[in-house]
């Protein structure tokens, strides 16, 4: 009789008898696979919390103690590795004497600051589950935020504490960052910690965080991640990172984060970073002269971007007047960056690398990127699979596979990527509320949209319209969702366009994509009049303005007799997309 993990070894070795060693592509189940070698992960039965794997991988690192992990860019405050694991170990301590729980959820409205990624770490320690969001958004935006989340705890700011202080779903416990109170739960006891352990048990399949995400429908969407999701993201960050630089102080990175804690990019790369013992230089808020500063004060080596950084940086004659020569390499995300910006970048600053990476909040931050020279150079692709992932490329009609050089929908499935799990209660009537029993998870309280997304074989539908080519490189051509990438943001049309029907003199408006160098894309209005109405364009701005994040609001504005829509009622966006880069004018 044949044993099974035998049987299990011989099925591997057929089907790698099918993939192309070049592209990653098998002929046999039409399936793209990593070029790189796996990554092992910790035996799932394994119980482990994201604090915990990423602190055993600390201990690994070149890291001394007395290396600084977090860098204030404005005050020049420095909190070494030692008191970084200290304070965890006090803010976990304080944590539970609140009877805060394995499967509570915990709200976040903060601006980046040395705290946040303290307060990540003792929560996932505890199996909280972490749930940070923008803090400019709008007090409905987060209203509708907290009703998805029912958490136990919220963590603010003086400046956005009042922010969840209205509605009906009023948080009890709200602990202000910047209040002696949590000052002195960072410093419960004066002993020195090498490590934050507690007695909570966190499995890997529990989950660790409620990220947002914008969806087509207009209302923001929780991503539910495990901390198996993010165990597997940053055990591939350990594996690939770059060799220590002994030019360095330590031969550790330096990196400067101007990306908001809040977003899946820079949650997880604030997490690698620690595993791998970087030093971490953060920005509360961002402006292009105070990061050109902090770059040349810190010999900042390593920033995570958005395109619209790499922009700024290829046009500012402003950048000439700092030393950036410490500068290696920017890891750009959030949105495509296209092949001529990038050219015109690396012209100008021929000593420093880009590399891009493809991930969706849905992927845990996982998908594809870039690690060396060679991916690097190219320029128009964000980069190859990354380990341990999988994917497609099916035919938005038929839904057949196609191969290598072929354009498709992108379909991702790798141990990154959100699962149905268990997830949260919400009953209104727990105080505060209990972990669940059971429930669909995915989209937190959305099953319909996440089975619309996974499916039963945990593929994962992306909306976005890419190939292969014959070396395992992605090339994102367009984007099938109708979401609007303004900077690395994602903006819903249809949420503003409910807005903009909500107007007295406003019959009917659609929203689209307008293309803009510095942000990539701006959301652009088409409006029909009510008849005998002379609303003008920056009245139309103005309220919706009013009613949304900054990074939501309309910046151009076109009126129109009618809105083109299909036999079915839906909005026909690329004819109007089509008849906006056609005038290019504001007013039709």
């Amino acid at each position: 009789m044949v044993k099974p993990s035998t049987m299990a070894e011989e099925s591997a070795a057929n089907l790698r008898r099918w993939i192309d060693p070049k592209s990653g592509y098998c002929s046999h189940t039409k399936t793209f696979h990593s070029l790189r070698p796996p990554v092992p992960l910790p035996p799932l039965s394994q119980p482990l919390s994201l604090t915990q794997f990423t602190l055993s991988l600390l201990q690994s690192s070149t890291a001394k103690p007395t290396t600084s992990v977090l860098i204030d860019a404005a005050s020049g405050r420095h909190v070494s590795y030692q008191t970084f694991l200290s304070q965890i170990h006090s803010l976990t301590l304080s944590l539970q004497s609140l009877a805060l729980s394995k499967g509570h959820v915990a709200f976040i409205l903060s601006p980046t600051s040395l705290h946040v990624p303290v307060l990540y770490f003792s929560l996932l320690a505890l199996g909280v589950v972490v749930s940070p969001a923008n803090p400019i958004g709008s007090e409905s935006e987060i209203a509708h935020q907290v009703r998805l989340t029912q958490p136990a705890i919220a963590f603010a700011t003086s400046a956005t504490a009042n922010k969840l202080a209205k509605g009906d779903d009023k948080i009890r416990t709200i602990i202000l960052l910047d209040s002696p109170e949590f000052l002195s739960m960072l410093d419960r006891d004066g002993s020195s910690v090498t490590q934050s352990d507690t007695s909570v048990e966190v499995n890997q399949t529990d989950p660790a965080a409620i990220l947002f995400s914008s969806g087509t429908t207009g209302r923001v969407k929780g991503v539910m991640l495990t901390h198996r999701n993010f165990i597997a993201l940053i055990a591939g960050i350990h594996a690939f990172r770059r060799e220590p630089d002994p030019t360095l102080p330590d031969g550790q990175a330096v990196l400067l984060f101007t990306l908001p804690l809040f977003h899946v990019f820079g949650f997880c790369m604030v997490v690698g970073a620690v595993a791998t013992g970087e030093t971490l230089v953060l920005m509360e808020r961002f402006e292009f002269e105070a990061m050109l500063r902090a770059v040349e004060r810190h010999k900042i080596s390593y920033m995570p971007v958005s395109p619209p950084l790499i922009v700024a940086l290829a046009k500012s004659e402003l950048a000439q007047k700092y030393d950036l020569s410490s500068l290696r390499f920017l890891g750009c995300g959030g949105a495509p960056l296209s092949k001529e910006v990038v050219d015109r970048f690396c012209e100008r600053f021929p000593s420093m690398e880009i590399g891009q990476g493809y991930a969706l909040t849905e992927t845990g931050g996982g998908g594809t990127r870039m690690i060396d020279s060679e991916e690097c150079s190219r320029r128009a692709s964000v980069g190859r699979l990354a380990e341990n992932m999988e994917a497609k490329i099916a035919d938005p009609e038929t839904g057949e596979a196609l191969p290598p050089g072929k354009s498709g929908e992108l379909w991702l499935r790798g141990p990154t990527i959100m699962k149905e799990i268990r997830g949260l209660c919400h009953c209104t009537s727990c105080t505060p509320p209990t972990p669940p029993l059971t429930m669909r998870a995915g989209y937190v309280g959305d099953d319909r949209a996440t089975a619309e997304i996974l499916d039963e074989d945990g593929w994962l539908t992306t909306g976005d319209l890419c190939y292969f080519d014959d070396e395992g490189f992605l090339y994102i051509v367009d984007r099938l969702k109708e979401l609007i990438k303004y900077k690395a943001y994602q903006v819903p049309p249809a949420e503003l366009e409910h807005i903009l029907q909500s107007h007295p003199d406003v019959v009917d408006a659609a929203v689209i994509p307008y293309p803009d160098e510095n942000a990539g894309q701006i959301p652009m209005a088409y409006a029909v009049r009510k008849p005998g109405s002379n609303i003008t364009e920056a009245q139309v701005m103005d309220f919706v303005a009013k009613q949304v994040a900054p990074y939501k609001k309309i910046r151009r504005v076109a009126f129109i007799n009618f809105i083109p829509k299909s036999p079915s009622g839906k909005i026909l966006r690329r004819e109007l997309v089509t008849h906006a880069l056609s005038t290019g004018s504001s007013k039709l």
